[in-house]
């Protein structure tokens, strides 16, 4: 407790208990900024922290900068700095960190407390300009430290503890958020690479062409066998389809021609004895052509009724 607190013990409080308990006390201020303090109190420390602040505060004014004005919120509980337009709390001074609180005499306007930070375990120095609330602030601060210590009196220091341990929660759970938050931005980012590497852009999609002949055409051997390859995805070709006997014959029943696996004992016996007399039939009617033919008359024997010559015969008996 400093003796801007002690100095106002014996006087009667501005606000209800009711008031800093259950609620909080709103100021609107100018917020000169903070710095880290060596010692946790003390009227030279203040000093030293308000002069150095003003110096750097004529510094950025005199680059067109203006001092930005904050909401305090005021309660047993702490000191909260926020945005007046947003509400977003850009400082949060739990009470019991809180060493230090005064208001400048020389300059009634100016007014600062000490607060240990909960990061980094320094102290930083506090300092506000209020035209006319200065001493007021200082005074609600004491007299929220007041309660707050009759309230711990009471609870026998389990409400500070209690108020420790949710603090230290509320810090982990922020901390958490902020985990999660970036897990997820990573997440999604990762997804996105995955969908761009999955689909390949259009046009895009290239096959190895078969090789093929001047017609366009698969050249194909006979003595070569057919060996199935695997497909473009890697998956090998399905079976081939045979089908069953019955199928594999025409219209009338017989089986498909095929002239270069065909010989002369695939014919039935019927038509091949057929062939065989029309052939011999020919080749004895060749034989007599021959023989009538004069002996006298030059060439005729050399030669048949059809214009070939004699030795045809001997080849026609070799087919």
């Amino acid at each position: 407790m400093n003796r801007a607190f002690n100095r106002k013990k014996d006087k009667s409080w501005m606000h209800t208990p009711e008031a800093l308990a259950k609620h909080y006390i709103a100021y609107n201020a100018k917020f000169l900024g903070n710095t880290e303090v060596e010692a946790p109190k003390g009227t030279e420390v203040v000093k030293d922290a308000v002069r150095k602040l003003k110096f750097q505060r004529h510094i950025k004014k005199s680059e067109g900068q203006k001092i930005p004005k904050v909401e305090l919120q005021i309660s047993i509980y702490g000191v909260k700095i926020l945005d007046p337009k947003t509400k977003d709390v850009q400082h949060n001074c739990q009470l019991h960190r809180i060493s230090f609180c005064a208001d400048d005499k020389t300059d009634k306007r100016i007014f600062t407390f000490i607060c240990k930070d909960s990061e980094s375990n320094k102290h930083l120095c506090y300092v506000f300009d209020s035209e006319k609330c200065a001493e007021e602030i200082t005074l609600t601060i004491g007299q929220a430290f007041d309660l707050a210590y009759k309230k711990f009196l009471e609870s026998g220091g389990k409400d500070v503890e209690t108020r420790k341990q949710i603090g230290s929660l509320q810090k982990r759970i922020q901390e958490l958020e902020t985990e999660n938050s970036e897990l997820k931005k990573q997440l999604q980012e990762l997804e996105e690479q995955l969908m761009i590497a999955h689909v390949p852009p259009a046009g895009s999609i290239s096959m190895k062409p078969q090789s093929t002949d001047i017609f366009d055409m698969v050249p194909f051997s006979p003595v070569t066998p057919l060996v199935p390859t695997l497909a473009s995805n890697g998956c090998p070709p399905p079976p081939p389809t045979t089908l069953p006997p019955d199928i594999r014959k025409d219209l009338f029943g017989a089986e498909p021609f095929d002239p270069f696996t065909c010989g002369a004992a695939d014919f039935p016996p019927d038509i091949q004895s057929k062939l065989d007399e029309m052939q011999h039939h020919l080749v004895h009617q060749l034989d007599q052509e021959v023989q009538e033919v004069p002996e006298d008359q030059p060439g005729p024997r050399d030669q048949n009724l059809l214009g070939l010559p004699a030795s045809l015969k001997y080849v026609s008996h070799l087919i």
